[in-house]
């Protein structure tokens, strides 16, 4: 019996993996829940799966989640605040982490984790992007184990049995191939992108995900920041990590080896097949999904992003380049970006241009290269900050012309 905590419980991932527990009552036990503000989601979950610790970013909503368990006569300690998050993720009877808490929100929480030697299940995107190098040195320090989530990462890992944290990359690998389904402007006329609304964006063909992943893939934005935690997962360098569209969602990533073989895992566009693999390994465990039926797969097609479509995907590519701290301003900066997109702040192209401000200035601004937490931490500051500026006067400008 293994103890699991969930951070980002209430989101599409965290739900997604305690209905994989759910499955296997006799293999997990929840140990510990966590969310941002959803107090009545989070307390469902308590109801059904009764851990010992609970935590809410938001201190008032952690207050109401208090409120209603000693209502319900639910024994369950109820933390507050980041620290409240970080307590969560060390938890001592949780052997096992989900870090799903999207944004730099999860970066602390996720290192906390690592930091008291638990095997990681990272789904989030951010903490590999912001400071993959100072996570993947804690984990070895720590004897973290590290399983990625996100479909293609988890894919590479499987067809590479295992084989993460190695600095020079792992033997006789010629590739590591991304596929992404091009989201759901794949193919609208280039000439209507600047009219495309949030609706559309967080309209996946495929995947069922929160609102800000669903127009990272539309942007692609997120093959650019998977792009960036190949290169820290797998120690594979920028030129050896390729990006193509495959519009079914079957393949999830191939590695291509020296020998001109390749090896590709395939499965339903379901993240309970990663959660499940992750949560079981090195073993195999039901997750609710059903295999594919090949008789009914008739193509699968493969093709090489437009850099007119996709702006995003070149401008992480430049970055990986680049090093230093410009991965964390991506980062950063394309959340301040989709975040008022969704606000309808500005328009979906509007998106890569901010993001592209945001990187021109930071390449004079004599940031500091963010090997450390604390220099992690105050770049990503100084991106929101510039990008939020940025927008502020963007606002003044429409309003002096209005």
């Amino acid at each position: 019996m293994q103890g699991l905590c969930v951070l980002g419980a209430t989101g599409t991932v965290g739900r997604n993996t305690l209905d994989v527990a759910r499955r296997h009552p006799d293999k997990l036990r929840v140990a510990a829940l966590a969310a941002g503000r959803d107090a009545d989601g989070l307390f469902e979950l308590c109801r059904e799966f009764r851990p010992r610790l609970a935590a809410l970013a938001d201190p008032a909503a952690a207050a109401r989640l208090r409120e209603r368990l000693a209502a319900a006569h639910i024994r369950c300690e109820v933390l507050a605040g980041p620290q409240g998050l970080e307590d969560v993720a060390r938890a001592p009877d949780a052997t096992q982490v989900m870090s799903a808490i999207v944004g730099a929100a999860g970066l602390l929480p996720t290192l906390a984790a690592v930091r008291a030697g638990k095997r990681v299940l990272i789904a989030n995107k951010e903490p590999l992007v912001m400071a993959g190098a100072l996570v993947m040195a804690e984990a070895a320090r720590h004897g973290a184990t590290i399983i990625p989530i996100d479909s293609e990462h988890n894919a590479i890992f499987q067809c590479l049995s295992g084989g993460v944290g190695s600095a020079n990359g792992p033997k006789g690998v010629a590739r590591l191939i991304l596929t992404g389904s091009g989201g759901p402007f794949r193919e609208t006329p280039l000439e209507q992108l600047a009219a495309a609304t949030p609706e559309q964006a967080v309209r996946h063909p495929n995947w069922v995900m929160g609102p800000k992943i669903s127009v990272d893939s539309a942007t692609m934005m997120n093959k650019g920041l998977e792009l960036i935690e190949a290169r820290q997962l797998f120690g594979v360098a920028e030129e050896r990590i390729d990006v193509v569209l495959h519009p079914e969602s079957v393949i999830h990533s191939l590695v291509e080896f020296v020998d001109g073989s390749t090896l590709a895992q395939l499965g339903q566009p379901d993240m309970r097949v990663p959660i499940a693999h992750a949560l079981a390994w090195p073993e195999r465990w039901e997750s609710g999904v059903g295999g594919l039926d090949f008789a009914r797969l008739r193509e699968l097609r493969f093709s090489t992003p437009d850099a007119r479509r996709y702006p995003c995907l070149g401008l992480a590519r430049a970055v990986l380049r680049q090093g230093g701290a410009l991965a964390n301003v991506l980062n950063a900066a394309n959340e301040i970006a989709v975040e008022a997109f969704l606000g309808r702040r500005i328009g979906f192209t509007g998106i890569a241009e901010l993001i592209e401000r945001t990187l021109d200035a930071a390449a004079g601004a004599g940031l500091p290269a963010g090997a450390t937490l604390d220099e992690a931490l105050a770049v990503d500051r100084w991106a929101r900050e510039w990008a939020g500026a940025r927008l502020r006067g963007r606002a003044a400008q429409v309003a002096g012309h209005a």
